[in-house]
């Protein structure tokens, strides 16, 4: 389907909105741990990918997240 997000960003989004209220370092920690812990690897994998390459739509705390996840 055509203009869907893939899950991967979908998700991530969906987890730094719910921890987003968090303190600034607070947030990007809870959300690569969550990643870190609950995800598959390849899970991991397609979403590291997709914040190299400068994907549309990720929330900053996901970004700040799949750095610390490195």
């Amino acid at each position: 389907m055509a203009g869907t997000v893939p899950a991967e960003r979908r998700m991530a989004n969906d987890i730094a909105v719910n921890l987003g209220h968090l303190p600034g370092d607070e947030a990007a920690q809870a959300v690569a741990g969550h990643i870190g812990r609950f995800w598959d690897p390849r899970m991991r994998s397609r979403l590291v990918a997709d914040v190299d390459a400068g994907a549309d739509g990720l929330h900053p705390l996901v970004v700040a997240a799949v750095r610390l996840l490195r």
